[in-house]
């Protein structure tokens, strides 16, 4: 049987795994090890299991070790023990409360401050479920409580949980970076200014939704003394100084992104117990979590590096960009047609699985039209941060779903949304129109 019609039945074999909820690592393992076996047996034009066995397990061993021991995917667990670290040590929701005593005032004042502090969370974490997870259980009951529109408490808090995707540290940019061999450091210097515009766009929406309808959020009254404004802002310092650390330790040339990440979980550890906020129960529970979520994503990377072996194997990428090339696509098609393949699947898959299952496909493709792997990625990322909150499966939404309960329906968080979607469009359509946006920065970088 031809190798690229054995990639092409593997690749549907994929997506039905993944559609009955196998695990994404052993649905990619699986597949391309029972595919490259075929391969392998038949390459002589007969059966010959004894040859394929060997071969087989070489492939899907080999890929496995040199993926584990990259120097890169050590950053994984370190961005990942930050975010708890910083989580139990009130870090992270320092910057909603402040911004929630300086944003009070204007129209769905909180609602904002959710936003700018998901922006705040993402900017440690780096993880956007995690992002909706923490500060929907902040912000969310809060909001319901002083009255706002279920829509606005709900939908705010799962579009802003989406930033974690593309402000740094990102752990999906770190993924991108090892799969298509790019410096990690550009690409998260790359989704600062896509990021800040996504948030900027999300208090627009908003501003302007209040606006309109003035009971969508009730004022709040309570005055706040200009020193209780400075004590909140101040109390802010200590996310500001990790942010700082990555994003200028990595764009001034003074740290790689892994070396940043390593500084930034001692300096969380420091700032913890200098302000007796985090006890070695804590940091002990920070590392249990770590262990958890980080050997999760590290079965799924390792599943996806025996695909890509097998993808390669099977020539399939070469084919599709031969038959691209012939049908003579123009590059605006193309990334037409790549958005609506993400788009589509992110309304069923998760980013991860998403990413690590077409890279293998895309990647020599935009290349072969000479597209930037930077700008792409952040492209790519953008696009998987839409399928977050886009129905029928919007991870984010069902997310606060839960935090909620019953108290809001899964169809009244998704009609919130729609106003926020409207928002990723324009700046997913800017990203690709100008893409100046996502290079500027790591094309000043030292």
């Amino acid at each position: 049987m031809d190798p690229s019609l054995i990639g092409l039945f593997a690749f549907l074999a994929v997506l039905l795994l993944l559609a009955v909820r196998v695990p994404i690592a052993f649905a990619l393992a699986g597949v391309a090890a029972v595919a490259s076996f075929c391969i392998f047996a038949f390459r002589t034009g007969t059966f010959m299991p004894e040859r394929a066995l060997k071969a087989t397990t070489s492939m899907v061993f080999s890929n496995s070790f040199d993926l584990i021991h990259s120097y890169d995917l050590s950053m994984i667990p370190l961005f990942v023990a930050l975010g708890h670290i910083a989580y139990r040590s009130g870090i992270t929701t320092d910057i909603y409360y402040a911004a929630r005593v300086w944003l009070s005032r204007l129209p769905g004042g909180v609602a904002m401050a959710s936003v700018v502090g998901c922006g705040g969370f993402s900017a440690i974490t780096g993880s956007s479920v995690a992002c909706a997870s923490t500060m929907g259980r902040i912000c969310t009951p809060e909001m319901l409580r002083m009255g706002y529109d279920p829509r606005l408490a709900t939908a705010s808090v799962a579009s802003g949980g989406t930033l974690g995707s593309l402000i740094p540290p990102s752990v999906l940019f770190i993924i991108y970076g090892i799969f298509t061999e790019t410096s990690i450091s550009r690409l998260f210097l790359a989704g600062v200014l896509p990021g800040i515009i996504s948030l900027l766009g999300f208090l627009l929406v908003i501003y302007i939704w209040v606006k309109r309808d003035p009971a969508a959020a009730p004022a709040d009254d309570g005055q706040v003394a200009m020193r209780d404004r400075f004590r909140a802002a101040t109390r802010a310092w200590p996310a500001l100084t990790l942010f700082a650390i990555i994003v200028g330790g990595i764009y001034g040339g003074i740290f790689t992104a892994t070396e940043a990440a390593a500084v930034c979980v001692v300096a969380a550890v420091a700032i913890g117990f200098a302000q007796r906020k985090l006890d070695f129960k804590a940091v002990w529970e920070s590392v249990r979590e770590t262990c958890i979520q980080t050997a999760s994503i590290f079965f799924i990377a390792a599943g996806a590096k025996i695909f890509v072996a097998f993808i390669a194997l099977t020539g399939l990428a070469p084919d599709l960009v031969s038959s691209v090339t012939e049908a003579q696509l123009s590059p605006f098609l193309l990334l037409v047609a790549i958005a609506l393949i993400y788009l589509l699947l992110g309304m069923f898959l998760d980013p991860i699985g998403i990413m690590v299952l077409t890279l293998p496909l895309m990647v020599p493709l935009v290349e072969s039209y000479g597209f930037d792997l930077i700008w792409f990625g952040v492209v790519v990322i953008k696009l998987l941060e839409i399928g977050l909150i886009t129905p029928p499966v919007g991870l984010n939404v069902f997310v606060i779903a839960n935090v909620v309960g019953k108290e809001v329906s899964i169809d009244r968080i998704f009609s919130g949304i729609l106003r926020f979607l409207s928002v990723d469009v324009i700046v997913l359509v800017l990203i690709i129109s100008f893409p100046i946006l996502s290079l500027l920065i790591p094309n000043t970088m030292w």
